[in-house]
């Protein structure tokens, strides 16, 4: 009968437009969610066979979500070095537990970047997600398989030890008296060793005849070292207008001692390259300019910075820094056809596509915008628009049903 038909179409408006006043008060609600993406409920007519010719059964109308993954929300700059934005497409690989994590773990995909360090050294955002990343090798590189969710871990930042970079090239210059050469004050250089202990290099100078000079390297104590190769002394010859021509048979910036420490300090043997390219020989008293030297001892993490290419590293107090991981981004064919689960995240689906992990910046994925934050797609003049209208369009609906009942009522008092 026509007139349960349009009972049912109007039951049907009253269903829809309850799902879409639901997406717009989920869309209101998170209008300061951390790139939260709007979702929209799109209406359908549906049709039924019409039974008998000239009469019409209505078929009402089904609500249809869409979402809005792939639209970009506003990057805004934030204060804090760990939040992080991606500006283009792709999501942050993340997943609801740090430490202990196995392939069974469920991986989920977000773009609420506002991370932080949580208790255990965890990169960890809003909703208690944790950040996913692939750990650096010994060499400095990263290992980075474009499918393998497993080949990452839950990026921590704080059980990383000290910092020691030992030294491994120095800096003289110097000028060495040609006229009156006799026992010139050694240069005390100031190096680090492989554990972060300090030492002295002495380096001690004797003049052999004109523009020729040796050079003899020692530690301060002597104990310090088993031996340093090359064996002393090192010729050391210099030009006729009083510049440095070689040092050891080798380009003045090339010689390569090896200090061999004594077996009681445990310590590996530590190659210094010596640059002496700045010491002459003129007719001027001896003296030493300036010593440079690079290396450090141990220092601990005092921050953390994530660069555009998702490389995060800690900053440590002795003006060191180590990569810690570098952060995927994953991308879909098709975004928008992604699972919303829990804490802002998706799930992947068939229509969705095959996600990939990228580089940042690589192979169509976005850059990673550092110290900024995606603003949420939400805009609320449109949403305030749309609540109008949905109930409007819910009255109406209503309405039917109002009118049908009164027909139906109609019709049993004709018996009457």
């Amino acid at each position: 009968m026509s007139i349960n038909s349009a009972l049912l179409a109007g039951v049907s408006g009253l269903v829809a437009n309850s799902s879409a006043l639901a997406a717009i008060s989920d869309n209101i609600a998170n209008v300061n969610t951390v790139a939260y993406k709007r979702n929209q409920v799109n209406f359908a007519n549906v049709v039924t066979a019409q039974a008998v010719k000239g009469r019409y059964s209505a078929g009402g109308v089904q609500g249809i979500t869409r979402q809005f993954v792939s639209t970009q929300g506003l990057i805004q700059s934030s204060g804090s070095a760990t939040d992080l934005a991606i500006s283009g497409d792709g999501f942050f690989v993340v997943t609801n537990k740090g430490a202990g994590l196995t392939a069974s773990d469920t991986r989920s995909f977000t773009r609420q970047g506002s991370f932080s360090v949580d208790p255990a050294g965890f990169l960890r955002n809003d909703s208690g997600l944790f950040l996913q990343g692939w750990p650096v090798q010994s060499d400095g590189s990263f290992v980075t398989p474009p499918s393998d969710l497993t080949a990452m871990d839950s990026i921590n930042v704080k059980n990383l030890g000290a910092a020691v970079s030992p030294t491994g090239k120095v800096g003289i210059t110097a000028n060495l008296d040609k006229v009156n050469p006799t026992a010139p004050d050694p240069i005390d250089v100031n190096i680090v060793d492989a554990a972060g202990g300090r030492h002295t290099l002495r380096l001690s100078f004797t003049q052999t005849s004109v523009n020729n000079w040796t050079m003899t390297p020692t530690t301060v104590p002597a104990a310090d070292a088993a031996s340093i190769t090359p064996a002393a002394p090192i010729p050391v010859t210099f030009n006729t207008d009083g510049t440095i021509n070689t040092v050891g048979g080798v380009a003045p910036d090339a010689l390569a001692l090896t200090v061999n420490w004594a077996a009681t300090l445990g310590l590996p043997a530590q190659p210094i390259t010596l640059d002496l390219t700045k010491v002459s020989q003129f007719d001027e008293p001896s003296n030493v300019g300036q010593i440079s030297q690079d290396g450090a001892g141990a220092g601990n993490v005092v921050a953390i910075e994530v660069d555009e290419d998702g490389i995060v590293s800690a900053i440590y107090d002795n003006n060191q820094t180590r990569k810690v991981a570098k952060i995927a981004i994953a991308t879909f064919p098709n975004a928008d056809g992604l699972a919303q689960a829990s804490g802002n995240s998706y799930r992947p689906t068939i229509d969705a596509g095959e996600m990939v992990l990228k580089n940042a910046g690589t192979g169509g994925a976005g850059l990673i915008s550092p110290s900024s934050l995606e603003a949420s797609t939400v805009d609320l003049s449109a949403e305030f628009t749309g609540l109008i209208q949905t109930q409007k369009a819910y009255s109406a609906s209503s309405k039917i049903i109002t009118t049908a009942d009164q027909m139906l009522e109609e019709l049993i008092n004709i018996k009457r």
